[in-house]
């Protein structure tokens, strides 16, 4: 068992035993007359709750294409439990209903409209107080992984320095019209994009200078494509990683700091592969 898969059966076996305790504790619907009973059927319920949650689990993945995954940022991690939340508390309530009705008959009977929300009201108090819970826990989990994780990079980052592993030669980078840059590889810093043109942020006789060329990004993307240093770690943004100090982890963000500007420069989660695949190849390379 991986350790995701660890993760998601304990996040659904913890969930599950909130509710049930919560059930034995109160005991609504009538659920009291049933006496020491009750106990042996909350823990079949107990299971079914686990089993639902699992059912729920593969219909994100699969149907709605929100899979359980980190690698998405903390953001998208609170928002694909809240769908998990919206789709799995009525599947629960009708399986108590369902459960309640076939196999102990409660009285009143659980299995009606008024029953069913009855149990769906419970539920959603059981499911927001659990929330408040899960979030913290995502959260301070999501940022002690984040930290862990710039400092390998950062570790890396150090690698690479005392390789003294730098891209070499001239580039020119071309735009829509008859206009271009020529500049050495080694004094790029980055590349933003603004709108229908890019911002060249390189070094010139030691300043730093920025120059706009009517492109996209993805054009320059494809001009710098044979310098693995240089790297997409944003969607706005290209970077020279032979020009980055030190990666910073911030508010459940991470920024690369360069050498020679004051500028930061974001990295989104779905592009920190490319700063990974960076790194790993320069390094080994040496080796």
């Amino acid at each position: 068992m991986t350790k995701e898969q660890q993760r998601t059966l304990i996040e659904h076996t913890t969930s599950s035993s909130f509710v049930i305790l919560a059930f034995a504790i109160f005991q609504p619907f009538g659920m009291g007359q049933l006496g020491l009973a009750l106990y042996l059927h909350l823990a079949l319920l107990w299971v079914l709750g686990i089993a639902v949650c699992y059912i729920t689990e593969t219909f994100l993945t699969y149907a709605v294409h929100h899979p359980y995954t980190w690698e998405r940022g903390i953001e998208y991690f609170i928002r694909r439990n809240l769908w998990f939340q919206i789709v799995n508390t009525p599947l629960i309530a009708l399986t108590i209903c369902l459960y309640f009705h076939y196999a102990v008959p409660l009285n009143p009977d659980p299995l009606t409209l008024r029953g069913f929300l009855s149990i769906l009201i419970a539920l959603t108090y059981c499911v927001f107080a659990i929330g408040f819970y899960w979030r913290f826990k995502y959260r301070n989990n999501f940022l002690a992984a984040e930290l862990e994780e710039v400092k390998t990079l950062n570790e890396r980052l150090q690698q690479m320095g005392k390789s003294k592993m730098e891209e070499s030669g001239q580039v020119t980078l071309t735009g829509g019209t008859k206009e271009s840059l020529t500049l050495s590889v080694t004094d790029l810093l980055y590349i933003e994009s603004e709108g229908n043109y890019v911002k060249v942020c390189h070094l010139d006789a030691g300043e730093v200078r920025h120059d706009l060329l009517r492109a996209t990004s993805k054009q320059i993307e494809k001009e710098l494509s044979s310098h693995p240093l240089i790297v997409r770690c944003h969607r706005a943004f290209i970077v020279n990683l032979g020009q980055v100090e030190r990666i910073d982890s911030h508010s459940g963000s991470i920024q690369l700091i360069l050498k020679h500007s004051a500028d930061t420069i974001p990295v989104s989660r779905s592009n920190i592969a490319h700063i990974k695949d960076a790194f790993s190849y320069n390094y080994f390379s040496t080796l």
